[in-house]
C-alpha cells in the first residue's frame, strides 16, 4: 500500500479522501490556492503545497505544479477527486512520466471516456444503447444545427469533453438553436479548454440513473448497485438516492450487465460511473461514463457498507477488488441533498460571502456531512459554491426520507444565501415521497416547491405570527435577565398581546398582517432566526419569514437606467453593440461565477448607452455594469 498521497484536489472531496487515507495509515499532501490558505482540507493533511493564485486555471488546473509538488513532498500517488483534473488525459500521461500512480482509470480509458462524442462510438460497436444524436468530427455549426432539426426539438446541446452540467444548453426550437450554440461552446471554453460539441435527442421526462461500476487490474468488474439522480437544477443534480425507486430486481441486472459492459469495453480500472437515461417505459440508454469518483459516491457506500475511496486506493495499489458481485447486498436506503452557496428564489444564482453561522445536524449512523469549510470561512466566487453534503441513511424509503427532512430543518447558516429552504420543500413534496422523480420534477413542481401559492401563505401567516410573538418574548425575557431594572414594563413578556396590537409579516416576499390578541394554533414547526428575520420549517414546508418595519423613507429604489451584477464575477462577452436597438429580456452581456454562465437581460426596450467593463475583468456584485436607456413609450 502506499505510504504517502498528493490530493490534487479541494473542498468536501479532499476532505473525504484524508479521511480514508488516515483510517489506512497513509500521509497525505493538500495543495492549495492563494483563496484557500486557510481551508479544511489544508488543515487535516499531513502536509500542504502551495500551487498558485486562487482562479483555478492557475493553481488546481496547473498539471506542472501539481506533480512538482509531489516530487517534493515524496508522493507516490496522485488522487484526482472529482473535477479540475480528475479526467484529463494529459495529466495521466504527466504523472506516469515523473513514475507517479494515477489513482483512477489507464490512460487509454480517460482518453475514450473523455470526449462523449468518442465513448458514444465505443458503446454502439459494445451493444450498449444510446440515445439519438450526432456526435460526428465535423463541428460546422450549420450540420450540428442540421442534425438538430432532423431529430426534431427539443434536442440537447453537450460539450464533449464536459461534465457536471457545464456547456449543456437544452434547446427547444430552431430559431433559438444559433445563441444556445455559441453560448454552450463558450461555456465549454472556460471549463475544459475544449468546445467540441454533440447534440442529442432531448427526452422531456427521462430518469436520470447511474451505475457505479468497479474494475481491478486482474480482470475482475463489478457493479455496486444503482443512484437515482433524476432532481436536477441546470442539468446539476439537486438530490440523489440509492437504490432507485421502483427499480425492479430485473431491470437493475440489466442495466449492471450493460454498465459492467461499457467498462470492460475500454479496458477500465478503478472507479467509474456509467450514467443512463430510463423512460417511462423502462428502456435506457447510454449517456456518458465518467472515469472518476463521483459527487454522489457516498449514497452507494451507504446502502453497500463499502467505502469506495478505500477500493480505488487497493485497485491503485494492484490489489484485486476485496469482494464479488454475489457478495455484495443493497441494505436500507440513502439520500443525498447538495447545499449550496446560491439562491433557488434567483434562477439558483451562485452566492458568495461569509457562513457567519454553519451548524450542521449531528452526525451518526443515520446521518453524515461531508464538509470542506466549517464556521466563519468564506464562499468565494472562484470555485463551486457547494457548502457540504447531507446524507442519510435508514432501513427503507420512507424512514430516509423523514431523516432526510429533520436534518435539513436542523441545519443552521447564516451569512450568506443557501439552498436549505428549497431542499427542504423538495423533500416534502407529495410527489418526491412517492418516488416519482424525473429530470424535470423541479419544473413541474414549482409551485408546492417554491410555495407562492396564497393557501401556503395563508396556512403559514398563523404560525409565522406565533413564532414572531415567541421570538419578542424571549427577547424580553433576554433584556430582563441583563437588565439592571428586571421588573420594569419594557420587559414584560405579555406586553406583546395588547388588544388591538396587529404584527405585519413577510412570507416568502408576500406581506401579511395578523392580530396578535387572534388565538393562535399548536403546530409542529422548527424556528431558526436568520439576519433578517426567521426561518420556518413546519410540516407543509419551509417559509422565509421577517417582520415588516415601517418604512421612514430609506428605502429608495434603482432606476430603470442602470443594471448591476447579481454576484461577484467575470465578465466574459458583450452581446450587443453601443447605442443598438435591444428588445426586453435580450441579452446585454454575460458574466461567469463560480463555472456558471449568467445572461444580464435588458429590462425592458431600449439601448445600451455605455459599457463599464470589458470582458475578462472581474466584477464585484452589486457593481453597476452599464448605463441603459429605455425607450420613451415605455416608462410610465
Amino acid at each position: 500500500m502506499f505510504s504517502k498521497i498528493l490530493i490534487a484536489n479541494r473542498g468536501e472531496i479532499a476532505c473525504r479522501i484524508i479521511k480514508t487515507a488516515q483510517a489506512m495509515n497513509i500521509a497525505t499532501v493538500a495543495v492549495y490556492s492563494e483563496a484557500d490558505r486557510n481551508a479544511l482540507h489544508v488543515q487535516m493533511a499531513d502536509e500542504s503545497v502551495f500551487i498558485g493564485p486562487s482562479a483555478s486555471s492557475e493553481s488546481y488546473l496547473v498539471g506542472d505544479n501539481i506533480v512538482q509538488a509531489a516530487l517534493e513532498t515524496g508522493a507516490e500517488a496522485i488522487h484526482p477527486g472529482y473535477g479540475f483534473l480528475s479526467e484529463n488525459a494529459d495529466f495521466c500521461r504527466l504523472c506516469a512520466a515523473n513514475n507517479l500512480i494515477f489513482i483512477g482509470p489507464p490512460v487509454e480509458a480517460v482518453e475514450a471516456m473523455g470526449s462523449k462524442s468518442a465513448a458514444k462510438t465505443i458503446m454502439a460497436e459494445a451493444g450498449v444503447p444510446l440515445v439519438p444524436g450526432y456526435h460526428g468530427a465535423d463541428q460546422s455549426p450549420d450540420l450540428i444545427k442540421q442534425a438538430a432539426n432532423d431529430m426534431g426539438y427539443p434536442v440537447l446541446l453537450k460539450a464533449a469533453a464536459g461534465g457536471g452540467g457545464k456547456g449543456m444548453r437544452a434547446v427547444y426550437a430552431e430559431d433559438e438553436f444559433d445563441q444556445a450554440l455559441e453560448a454552450a461552446k463558450r461555456e465549454a471554453r472556460n471549463s475544459f479548454n475544449d468546445d467540441i460539441m454533440l447534440v442529442e435527442k432531448y427526452l422531456l421526462t427521462p430518469r436520470h440513473v447511474e451505475i457505479q461500476v468497479f474494475c481491478d487490474a486482474h480482470g475482475n468488474a463489478l457493479h455496486l448497485f444503482e443512484r437515482d439522480c433524476s432532481v436536477q437544477r441546470r442539468h446539476q443534480k439537486v438530490i440523489e438516492e440509492a437504490p432507485a425507486p421502483g427499480m425492479s430486481e430485473t431491470l437493475r441486472q440489466q442495466m449492471g450487465e450493460a454498465a459492467i459492459k461499457a467498462a470492460l469495453a475500454i479496458n477500465y480500472q478503478g472507479a467509474g460511473t456509467v450514467e443512463f437515461l430510463l423512460d417511462t417505459q423502462g428502456q435506457f440508454y447510454f449517456m456518458e461514463m465518467n472515469a472518476r469518483l463521483q459527487v454522489e459516491h457516498p449514497v452507494t457506500e451507504m446502502i453497500s457498507g463499502q467505502d469506495l475511496v478505500e477500493w480505488q486506493l487497493r485497485v491503485a495499489c494492484g490489489q484485486p477488488l476485496p469482494c464479488s458481485q454475489n457478495q455484495l447486498k443493497i441494505n436500507g436506503h440513502a439520500f443525498e441533498a447538495r447545499i449550496y452557496a446560491e439562491d433557488p428564489d434567483c434562477d439558483f444564482l451562485p452566492a458568495t460571502g461569509q457562513l457567519t453561522v454553519l451548524q450542521p445536524p449531528a452526525e451518526n449512523a443515520y446521518v453524515r456531512v461531508d464538509t470542506g469549510v466549517i464556521e466563519g470561512d468564506e464562499v468565494s466566487m472562484y470555485y463551486d459554491p457547494m457548502i457540504a453534503k447531507l446524507i442519510v441513511w435508514d432501513i427503507d424509503r420512507d424512514r430516509a426520507l423523514q431523516r432526510l427532512i429533520q436534518a435539513l430543518s436542523e441545519y443552521r447558516i447564516a451569512g450568506l444565501t443557501n439552498n436549505i429552504g428549497f431542499l427542504y420543500n423538495l423533500a416534502t413534496t407529495a410527489a418526491f415521497k412517492a418516488g416519482e422523480v424525473n429530470t424535470g420534477f423541479i419544473a413541474q413542481h414549482e409551485q408546492e416547491i417554491f410555495r407562492q401559492r396564497s393557501l401556503d401563505i395563508a396556512y403559514a401567516i398563523p404560525i409565522a405570527a406565533e413564532a414572531m410573538a415567541s421570538l419578542r418574548e424571549q427577547q424580553a425575557l433576554d433584556s430582563a435577565n441583563h437588565s439592571s431594572e428586571p421588573n420594569s414594563p419594557w420587559h414584560l413578556k405579555n406586553s406583546w398581546g395588547l388588544p388591538n396590537v396587529q404584527l405585519q409579516l413577510q412570507i416568502q416576499g408576500q406581506r401579511a398582517v395578523f392580530p396578535l390578541n387572534r388565538s393562535r394554533r399548536s403546530t409542529s414547526s422548527t424556528v431558526v432566526s436568520t439576519d433578517l428575520g426567521f426561518d420556518l420549517f413546519t410540516e407543509n414546508g419551509y417559509f422565509r419569514c421577517c417582520e415588516v418595519k415601517p418604512n421612514l423613507g430609506e428605502n429608495v429604489e434603482d432606476g430603470m437606467n442602470s443594471l448591476k451584477a447579481p454576484m461577484n464575477g467575470t465578465l466574459v462577452a458583450l452581446t450587443v453593440e453601443i447605442g443598438s436597438p435591444v428588445l426586453k429580456g435580450d441579452t446585454l452581456l454575460v458574466m461567469e461565477a463560480m463555472k456558471m454562465e449568467h445572461a444580464i437581460l435588458a429590462p425592458a426596450d431600449g439601448q445600451v448607452l455605455d459599457f463599464f467593463f470589458q470582458p475578462g475583468e472581474l466584477v464585484d456584485g452589486g457593481t453597476e455594469l452599464l448605463a441603459f436607456e429605455v425607450n420613451e413609450n415605455e416608462l410610465p
